[in-house]
């Protein structure tokens, strides 16, 4: 790119542009109709090629947390990916860290190295937010991930999953199977309370419940991870005798979810994960588990993250829009996956 950069944070848009559904987003990049010349032979505003056509060779830095989940390794090798399927694209990937200091340093050698653009996924969004208000000062555009920056000149783009609806697919599919029963016992097993989106999963189970008068009667918290969410799970259906519908907030720590309600010899009642991983999609299919749907949470997050940060790079745009410049905020869908739709969805999930 040119030595000159423009200052991406000086064009943020003032109205914030949600995208719901991450095929909208892929489908965006790719295909772009030539746009029309005006009198002057310039073009009319927008790229003026296929997105997918190479261009200018863009070199982009990438940072995450350490790939210590399942969720957390699949965001690492989808941004890889997504890296590979162009020429133009030179991926610089820091090693993983959740190390807040580590993580800052990253960024400041990609800044040191004059980086095209930044994805980043930050371990801490408020504590990574001057870092990343330092990229977009030196007019390096950072495309933020999943978790958000306390300010809103701290990235050109945010890329989201929708943790509050992941909470309302899961309590409308499990409306979908008891809500003509109001004596329903549901339970629910959550991540880590003191995070905001374990916070946000759980604010949109309950109003999702609430709509066809259910309520969550039994909820313990786990950490993510497959031991705590066996022993969580043991507690839970210890002090629960019976259980109608069972939610557990994450297919990682569902491996041990699993494993306790195994143990404990209970199969009176239906589970529904949630993150989408392949593992949670294969007892889907065996129709012999209790698990018999998963929430999707996107781990493509930081694939569309590369193939934004290559759009504006390049400054072009998302060729289904009419707008001619990259969104400034993404939130990608959550789909609930079933036995009737897990082919679509199982080729892309993640390994638990």
């Amino acid at each position: 790119m040119s030595a000159t950069r423009q200052r991406p944070y000086r064009r943020l848009m003032t109205t914030t542009v949600a995208l719901v559904g991450a095929g909208a987003l892929v489908a965006g990049c790719t295909s772009n109709e030539p746009e029309s010349q005006g009198s002057d032979g310039g073009s009319s505003g927008g790229a003026a090629s296929s997105n997918d056509e190479a261009g200018e060779t863009v070199t982009i830095g990438f940072s995450a947390p350490a790939a210590d989940h399942g969720w957390m390794a699949g965001i690492t090798e989808a941004a890889r990916a997504a890296a590979e399927e162009y020429e133009d694209v030179e991926l610089s990937v820091a090693e993983g860290t959740n190390d807040v200091s580590t993580q800052i340093s990253q960024v400041e050698t990609f800044i040191n190295e004059g980086v095209d653009a930044i994805v980043l996924l930050p371990f801490d969004g408020a504590a990574m937010t001057p870092v990343a208000l330092e990229a977009m000062e030196a007019g390096i555009p950072v495309i933020n991930v999943d978790r958000e920056f306390n300010s809103p000149f701290a990235a050109r783009a945010t890329i989201l999953g929708d943790n509050y609806g992941m909470g309302v697919s899961a309590g409308q599919y499990i409306c979908s199977r008891l809500g003509d029963n109001p004596d329903a016992v549901v339970a629910e097993i959550a991540g880590i309370d003191s995070l905001p989106l374990t916070q946000d999963r759980s604010q949109g189970f309950a109003d999702a419940l609430s709509e066809c008068g259910l309520d969550v009667d039994n909820r313990v918290a786990a950490e993510f991870t497959v031991e705590s969410g066996e022993e969580a799970a043991a507690n839970l259906l210890q002090a629960a005798p019976q259980i109608d519908a069972l939610w557990n907030h994450d297919d990682d720590q569902g491996v041990g979810v699993l494993a306790a309600i195994q143990n404990a010899g209970r199969d009176e009642f239906f589970m529904v994960g949630g993150a989408g991983s392949a593992n949670a999609m294969r007892e889907i299919q065996s129709g012999e588990s209790v698990l018999e749907a998963t929430v999707i949470y996107p781990h493509t997050q930081a694939a569309d993250g590369i193939r934004l940060a290559r759009l504006v790079a390049q400054e072009k745009s998302l060729s289904d829009l009419v707008s001619q410049a990259v969104p400034q905020r993404i939130v990608l869908n959550a789909p609930v996956v079933t036995a009737d739709n897990v082919d679509q969805y199982i080729d892309r999930a993640f390994e638990s």
